[in-house]
């Protein structure tokens, strides 16, 4: 059977996008395909200044598009839809949109994880202007300034701890009453001097004018409500892998990609990449290198198919 491509990948994140450049450098025909615009999260970062090579800050979007025309120049193609699902039928993967059916050799899951929204009023609205959901990224930007952090979870305590290296004014709420975190990273989050907790309370409305500037804080168990002068919000609830299109693909207990150390799932000639891989550090830096080694593994893995394969 003859099939559109050699490989489909899923997203045009920068993990997407690097799987793309190599998979085509391979001489691969690739196909992308992302519903939303290239560049993943990454486009709403607006000074990105830890990213290797770059010693000045650059803007996501702007890196972004570059990477996009960078895989394009190498023969990378996109395509604008959204996956609905991946059905492997013999050698063959059938990628099904809303309007079209893709078929190739292998197939690149590189459609990242979606960060759990606060919803509260401000949020949106600030994004990128002092509220932030990385704080290895935008962390530094506001040394020695008042910062929020939201969350009791591992990855809200291990964000604290790094934000409190930057500053000793950094709050941290969370609205149960204890943290779900391990208790030997909850504790050094209490024993933190430059780390002020608050349980049992919630963010209301994040205000300010071209930045963050303050918060509206709620006790929930007497409902009072507070406004305090803050300079930035990180919230850390949690994250959602978009793996909701995929079957028969295994996941960790929190919904991640389980992949090998060549990025393949327990489905034969499919590989995950990026955020939607369980991975334990999330940056750019490491969603490049995944997609340079899934693809690399997938491209092996078709010249296997082919009798092609190096001896």
């Amino acid at each position: 059977m003859t099939v559109d491509w050699d490989i489909i990948i899923i997203g045009a994140g920068f993990a997407g996008l690097t799987a793309g450049q190599y998979a085509a450098r391979a001489n691969l025909n690739v196909v992308i395909i992302e519903e939303l615009a290239a560049g993943g999260q990454a486009v709403l970062i607006d000074n990105l200044e830890n990213y290797p090579g770059m010693d000045q800050p650059v803007n996501g979007y702007e890196l972004s598009q570059r990477m996009e025309n960078q895989a394009a120049k190498f023969g990378v193609k996109f395509e604008t839809a959204t996956v609905k699902s991946v059905i492997k039928e013999g050698n063959i993967f059938k990628v099904q949109t809303a309007d079209k059916t893709f078929t190739s050799y292998a197939v690149i899951v590189a459609s990242g994880a979606k960060h759990k929204k606060l919803g509260a009023p401000g949020e949106e609205k600030y994004s990128g202007r002092g509220v932030s959901y990385c704080a290895t990224c935008d962390g530094p930007f506001f040394k020695d300034r008042k910062m929020l952090v939201v969350g009791g979870g591992d990855a809200a305590c291990d964000e604290a701890m790094f934000l409190a290296k930057l500053s000793d004014k950094v709050v941290m709420v969370h609205r149960r009453e204890r943290f779900r975190a391990q208790k030997t990273l909850a504790k050094r989050v209490l024993q933190n001097p430059n780390i002020e907790v608050r349980f049992n309370t919630e963010v209301k409305e994040i205000k300010g004018d071209d930045v963050v500037k303050s918060v509206v804080l709620m006790n929930n168990k007497d409902n009072t409500t507070t406004e305090e002068e803050m300079n930035a919000v990180f919230i850390f609830i949690g994250s959602s892998p978009n793996t909701h299109f995929l079957k028969d693909i295994k996941l960790d207990e929190t919904g991640y990609i389980v992949t090998t150390d060549k990025m393949e799932s327990n489905v034969i000639g499919l590989y995950a990449a990026g955020d939607v891989r369980a991975t334990p550090f999330r940056q750019l830096t490491v969603a490049c290198g995944e997609g340079a080694v899934a693809a690399h593994c997938a491209s092996q893995y078709i010249d296997c198919l082919r009798g092609d394969e190096y001896i």
